[in-house]
């Protein structure tokens, strides 16, 4: 008898999350489609990138996202899944801290918000913290002849709150704040 209850639970799980649910996030996306594609950004007519997907900035003129574990692909979203301690992570972070501390030589090891040297669980992630926005504003005014407090007011003017003022933290579109600079470099 135990047997039927069990064939039963397993079709009754199959329906609900073999054909219901996938139903459900298919209709969610139908009834939200920009936010089912990424949120696409687009200049002109061309697409440019998407706001809920980071790209991979590395030009001195733009602010650096986060690194990504996945080469910034959509298609397989995921962390390294290496801890602390793995000796390939730490080379790893420490080639980031590197190149970043050679393009910011105002920076010092310590002060590098860890944002900019690790890849978040998606790999994909768009936003960085203010504080990893503000700390390259020196390099980015430098490389771009701008005021300094004209770059760190863009970022203070991108600066998301967190959702409904409880849920997460501050953060800043990479894309989004770099679309600005082209911007504000017209103006």
């Amino acid at each position: 008898m135990k047997i039927f209850k069990d064939i039963k639970l397993h079709l009754l799980t199959v329906v609900m999350f073999g054909l219901l649910f996938p139903l459900i996030i298919w209709g969610i996306g139908l009834v939200f489609p920009n936010q089912a594609n990424g949120l696409p950004i687009y200049k002109n007519g061309k697409l440019i990138g998407f706001e809920n997907i980071g790209q991979n900035f590395h030009s001195d003129k733009y602010f650096w996202g986060r690194p990504s574990a996945v080469d910034y692909n959509a298609a397989s979203a995921g962390g390294s899944n290496k801890g602390p301690t793995n000796q390939e992570y730490l080379t790893h972070v420490g080639k980031r801290a590197k190149e970043f501390l050679d393009k910011n030589p105002e920076v010092k090891r310590n002060e590098i918000p860890s944002d900019l040297l690790t890849a978040s669980g998606s790999g994909i992630d768009p936003h960085i913290s203010p504080q990893a926005a503000f700390i390259q504003t020196p390099r980015i005014a430098k490389e771009r002849n701008l005021d300094r407090q004209k770059v760190k007011q863009l970022v203070i003017d991108h600066i998301e709150k967190p959702l409904l003022g409880l849920f997460g933290t501050e953060r800043v579109n990479v894309l989004k704040l770099n679309l600005a600079l082209d911007e504000l470099k017209k103006n």
